[in-house]
């Protein structure tokens, strides 16, 4: 399926910007070269209520849009998914993950993991543990980061014995984006309970990364 998007993107294409955003991304996507406001106001139509599309034929466009080359077609999919979260049923973790797992990189991870997916749990809490855990044991960087950072937005609903589950699993972690990630969110959460956060870190020997960011809020108060 095409969505009409692809050809707003392409009319207002800037190569010179494109490469900027490329080379942001490390060359990793290639890009139509929209900065964020003009595809915005670009998409905002398409994300309209009424042009929606039925669940069924929206998820399978969006695993389509996900399979593109340019990145802007993968911000506006998820955008667009994230539109269809008050619909969320059990089953739909499957394409959830699939948007994790492929085209992956911290931009689109952090939208998913604190958007759609935060919202997939706050359904269906009791599938949270189960799903957690299998993340946490894939070895996948980016199941992991989405892991730690689904709670970023729970504020005084955060499940603290899951997330102490989870950090102390990762903690050891080599890599840059999951010792950031368990550095944000603790740093996140000291904003509605900064002395249970001081507690963990003073409790727990994290690493230097996630220690400086979790006591950033803290050491400014």
């Amino acid at each position: 399926m095409i969505h009409p998007i692809i050809f707003t993107f392409e009319e207002f294409s800037n190569p010179k910007i494109a490469k900027e955003q490329s080379a942001y991304l490390k060359n990793k996507f290639l890009f139509y070269g929209l900065k964020t406001p003009l595809r915005r106001e670009l998409q905002r139509p398409f994300l309209v209520k009424n042009n929606l599309l039925e669940k069924e034929d929206a998820f399978s466009m969006v695993k389509e849009l996900w399979k593109a080359s340019q990145r802007e077609l993968h911000y506006f999919g998820q955008e667009y998914f994230f539109k269809y979260a008050k619909q969320f049923q059990v089953s739909d973790i499957e394409l959830i993950e699939y948007l994790i797992t492929h085209n992956s990189w911290w931009d689109t991870i952090d939208f998913i993991a604190t958007k759609p997916l935060s919202e997939y749990f706050r359904l269906y809490p009791d599938e949270r543990n189960k799903i957690v855990q299998q993340w946490i044991e894939s070895g996948d960087i980016w199941l992991q980061r989405s892991a730690v950072l689904f709670q970023l937005k729970y504020k005084a609903e955060t499940d603290l014995q899951l997330l102490t589950y989870i950090i102390l699993n990762l903690n050891d972690s080599k890599e840059f984006f999951i010792k950031k990630a368990i550095g944000w969110i603790l740093r996140e959460y000291s904003r509605t309970d900064s002395n249970w956060v001081l507690e963990f870190v003073n409790k727990h020997t994290l690493q230097p990364l996630s220690k400086r960011e979790a006591l950033k809020l803290i050491q400014t108060q």
